[in-house]
């Protein structure tokens, strides 16, 4: 097992995946997966994995339409990580179909494929819908369902293609040393420890808060602390109990 690396990576589900896939396809090498459990065990093996591209921002939408092509490249053993199979959103009054006529309007501009469309040919799409009050609706062709457990295996399996990434399952983090503000080294399990430049953990803490999704991030060896939360955090998660 090595004991250098310029990150490691905490997690192996679809977040940490992608991170480990994308350093590598930047031409990133020496890159380290740790995960406690199996590989792509934990949130991610039991995620709805439903895609709406449509966001109130540009580069919110962009990135997820990018995700959506990446995943759409995405197979285990022949089965497919997403399935490109629409989305509906619904007016039920005549101001929420002018605001989906504005989301048309935008989702065209950023380049989504969005289509305005009668209450009735909403019903054609899906007949189970009660039509009692709907006025129309806003069909998005390439929204779908991702396979979250296939597409994180997929990104792990891509980072590993690339000569970057190696992944070490059932290995659990006791504690992250940290010196002046900077990550020295990750402590785990194995009895092994490794000394590196940078730190990401992937993982949802449920904190204050309220069980938001908590990236902590220590993208920059010479990354000063933003505020009290992440020294809170990495004393409480990092600080000698078991990650």
């Amino acid at each position: 097992m090595q004991n250098q690396a310029r990150v490691v990576i905490i997690g192996s589900g679809i977040a940490g995946s992608s991170i480990a896939y994308h350093l590598a396809e930047w031409g990133w090498r020496d890159i380290v997966v740790l995960e406690q459990g199996p590989l792509v065990s934990g949130t991610t093996s039991h995620a709805p994995g439903l895609v709406g591209q449509l966001r109130s921002t540009v580069s919110l939408t962009k990135m997820l339409m990018y995700s959506v092509e990446l995943y759409k490249q995405l197979r285990v053993d022949g089965k497919a990580g997403y399935f490109e199979v629409g989305s509906l959103r619904l007016a039920s009054s005549k101001e929420r179909m002018e605001e989906l006529k504005r989301q048309a309007g935008f989702a065209k501009g950023v380049g989504l494929a969005a289509e305005l469309i009668s209450a009735s040919e909403a019903q054609r799409m899906f007949p189970l819908m009660n039509m009692e009050g709907v006025e129309g609706a806003l069909y998005l062709p390439t929204d779908g369902s991702a396979r979250a457990p296939i597409v994180a295996e997929g990104l792990a399996n891509g980072a590993r293609q690339r000569g970057g990434a190696t992944f070490y399952e059932h290995t659990l983090v006791t504690s992250i040393e940290v010196e002046k503000g900077r990550v020295q080294a990750v402590n785990t399990t194995r009895e092994s420890q490794f000394a590196l430049s940078s730190t990401t953990a992937c993982r949802l803490l449920s904190l204050r808060t309220k069980s938001r999704n908590l990236l902590l991030q220590f993208r920059n060896p010479k990354l000063e602390y933003r505020n009290n939360l992440k020294i809170e955090i990495t004393k409480r998660y990092f600080g000698g109990a078991p990650y």
